[in-house]
């Protein structure tokens, strides 16, 4: 019995201990180590495992959340001027196309498109960048490479990368650049843009099926059969000059210069990677990069966390010192010059689940964070004048709100081979302009999309070259500029529009029947059913009946493949930030149906398609821009589509990140940002104080059990004693 009294002394001992512990300087919550609490770490999330981390087939955002930071292409997007403007990365500068005949003899930059035979980059690498340390590149004391041979024998022990005991490095060279390209060819990559790349690369397919025959071979085979290939649209000059050769001219080919897909990729990784023993360990390229960026990958866990550390060998860059005027008051400049990056190391940790990863933000243990519906009332109220503003408790945590406009549309799209809705016919006109005036997408986007989303005028968000702001960019067809901004016009409009194309209030004054349309629709819940029922009421303003057709989504492509829908909401998201990215969309050669492109709706305009031929080649300019305005005014006029509204991004930073500024086209962005620890740990301290009352409870509960039992044992001593 005494022991047991004792036992509990000790219990209650602990408890208080324990009580006390927590008054230290950390919070009993916090899940990273005590000894990085002020440490310059900075900390994330991520909810879907990345499956690709080998350029050549990477082509999602959660993929480039981490290749972005690691892998450093030619040319990069400024941090902040807009419209997006591309700059050097790893190149020298920005490499300007030059154009040919066929006889190879020089041409103007204004040569007509059909005299040009072929262009060419020729990308000049920047001194002096070396790739992270990597055991591809470890050297024996002969100078032969250390792991390129690894025999059964070598390889126990090693279950990761870092099992490796020696790394190496060495200069980037084009011949880096040269490789990578080649490996986009070679079927086996798989790469997403091999198609795309065949048609404008000269030589690219000739390559690609050249090497289709050794699908089978095995992987160090395959990797020598790369290297001694040739590519001849791609041509190294010299260790530090590439030539890119490209079929007749193809301006927007400086886009792909800033993607993952043109990042240079050494031969040692490869044949590194493709050794025998190492794919059974997850050994490989898709799972262990090998850049020159400010990043490498220390830690892959992608059931866990994903950590990036600063790459010791990183040859340095500097904040941007120029910014928009709007720049210059918010701080975003503060840093201009000084050397990148600033943070020594990422952690990620994977958060399947939107609450954990709110709360965990709340607390102050993730720096940022984007805003899920269920919390957005939480964060984020609407002014009166429409404006998102942050709530005063979010205020009160020194919580800012980032807004910008995605390079995305999503638009309703008429099928414009249906003999009813579509065609180019006055009636049909008028019938689309009337509806697109009843749809109210201001409404649309308060209820579905907590107001993140801008209502689009024309295809073009802004950041996009070609897009206008304010009266010159309004569509008149639906908008009037009234007081300073645009305002839908009314429903008396559309319901004189319905008349004039022989739908009187919806009936069909040739038939006397009321119109019904079909709406093709992916409903998998019933968030979709509210979405479909207000779809049909604006669809009922003007009297027409929407018979809603619900499928799946297999079921949905099919269907816009074969035009046999009506209506439809459709969406783009753009590769790169060229107009040609978004009006290409209604560009007649690409229809769905006929040409199985992405002009969903099926629009074919001779006029626009004529304009669109000659705008897609220009380079940004006012005669350009005059292109793009005729071609906004004829898909405005022909109304394809309900124009829809442009997705907008929120996120939320603490108030010790710095210079997080939103960049929908960089993904490599984590360079730029600074974070002031300190100021993170005391908020940590002040944001989860330890809730003690529960272990007082509980002591007190352990003392009023034992009180008795120790008095009990003390009077029995005494009664022994008497």
């Amino acid at each position: 019995m005494r022991d047991w009294v004792e036992r509990g002394w000790i219990g209650v001992f602990g408890l208080l201990v324990l009580a006390l512990s927590g008054c230290g300087e950390s919070a009993w919550n916090d899940p990273y180590p005590a000894a990085d609490a002020e440490a310059n770490v900075y900390y994330s999330s991520f909810a879907e495992r990345p499956k690709h981390l080998d350029p050549a087939r990477s082509y999602s955002s959660d993929e480039y959340a981490f290749l972005a930071q690691i892998y450093e292409p030619p040319l990069q997007y400024h941090f902040l001027l807009r419209p997006y403007r591309l700059v050097p990365l790893s190149a020298a500068e920005v490499p300007e196309p030059r154009y040919f005949d066929a006889a190879g003899h020089p041409l103007p930059e204004d040569a007509p498109v059909a005299a040009i035979d072929h262009s060419d980059y020729l990308i000049r690498i920047q001194p002096g960048i070396r790739f992270q340390p990597h055991p591809a590149f470890a050297r024996a004391d002969d100078g032969s490479y250390r792991y390129h041979a690894l025999s059964p024998g070598d390889l126990k022990g090693i279950n990761r990368l870092a099992d490796f005991e020696a790394t190496g490095t060495r200069e980037l060279t084009a011949e880096d650049f040269a490789h990578q390209i080649k490996r986009l060819a070679a079927p086996w990559s798989h790469s997403p843009i091999a198609g795309l790349m065949r048609e404008h690369i000269r030589g690219f397919g000739e390559l690609a099926d050249q090497l289709a025959g050794l699908e089978s071979a095995g992987a160090l085979e395959r990797v020598a059969a790369l290297r001694q290939a040739s590519l001849s649209g791609v041509e190294v000059l010299d260790s530090r000059t590439l030539r890119i050769r490209l079929e007749g001219k193809y301006p927007q080919f400086q886009y792909w210069l800033a993607m993952p897909f043109f990042a240079p990729m050494p031969w040692e990784a490869d044949v590194f990677y493709a050794q025998p023993g190492l794919a059974e360990r997850n050994i490989t390229l898709d799972w262990y990069p090998v850049g020159t960026g400010p990043y490498m990958l220390s830690e892959n866990d992608p059931n866990r966390r994903m950590v990036l550390e600063r790459n010791p060998n990183f040859h340095g860059e500097s904040y941007p010192s120029e910014g928009m005027p709007e720049n210059r008051d918010s701080g975003i400049l503060n840093d201009a010059g000084r050397p990148i990056p600033f943070i020594d190391r990422a952690i990620y940790s994977l958060e399947k689940e939107d609450i954990p990863r709110w709360t965990k933000f709340l607390q102050g243990y993730y720096d940022a964070s984007g805003i899920s519906s269920d919390a957005f009332d939480q964060a984020v109220q609407i002014d009166a004048s429409g404006e998102p503003i942050l709530t005063e408790v979010m205020r009160e945590r020194g919580i800012s709100l980032l807004t910008s406009v995605e390079p995305s549309i999503f638009y309703m799209g008429f099928n414009m081979l249906d003999p009813v809705i579509g065609g180019d016919s006055e009636r049909a006109r008028l019938l689309r302009r009337a509806i697109s005036i009843a749809v109210d997408f201001e409404e649309f986007i308060s209820i579905f999309a907590n107001g993140r989303g801008l209502v689009a005028q024309s295809p073009l968000p802004p950041g996009i070259f070609g897009h206008r702001e304010g009266e010159a960019g309004i569509n008149p067809f639906v908008y009037e500029w009234r007081n300073g901004r645009p305002e839908r016009r009314s429903l008396d409009e559309a319901q004189v529009l319905m008349e004039q194309a022989g739908y009187p209030n919806g009936v069909d004054r040739e038939t006397g029947r009321a119109l019904s349309l079909n709406y093709e629709a992916v409903a998998t819940g019933p968030d979709d059913r509210a979405r479909l029922n207000w779809i049909r009421k604006q669809f009922a303003k003007l009297g027409i009946e929407l018979v809603i057709r619900s499928t799946d989504y297999n079921r949905f492509q099919e269907k816009i493949r074969n035009g046999t829908g009506q209506v439809f909401m459709w969406g783009w998201n753009a590769d790169y930030p060229d107009p040609e990215n978004f009006l290409f969309l209604l560009y007649g050669p690409n229809g769905k149906v006929e040409h199985q492109g992405e002009n969903a709706s099926n629009y074919a305009n001779p006029e626009f398609d004529r304009l669109f031929d000659a705008m897609k080649y220009m380079e940004d300019g006012p005669e350009r821009q005059a292109l793009i305005d005729q071609l906004v005014e004829i898909a405005r006029r022909d109304a394809p589509w309900i124009w829809g509204f442009h997705p907008k991004s929120f996120s939320l930073h603490h108030r010790w990140l710095l210079n997080a500024h939103p960049n929908q086209m960089a993904n490599n962005t984590l360079k730029y940002r600074r974070l002031d620890p300190e100021q993170r740990q005391a908020a940590r301290r002040d944001w989860n104080p330890p809730i003690l009352w529960p272990l007082w409870a509980a002591g007190g509960v352990l003392v009023l059990l034992v009180l008795p039992a120790w008095w009990m044992v003390r009077r029995r001593e005494r009664s022994t004693a008497l």
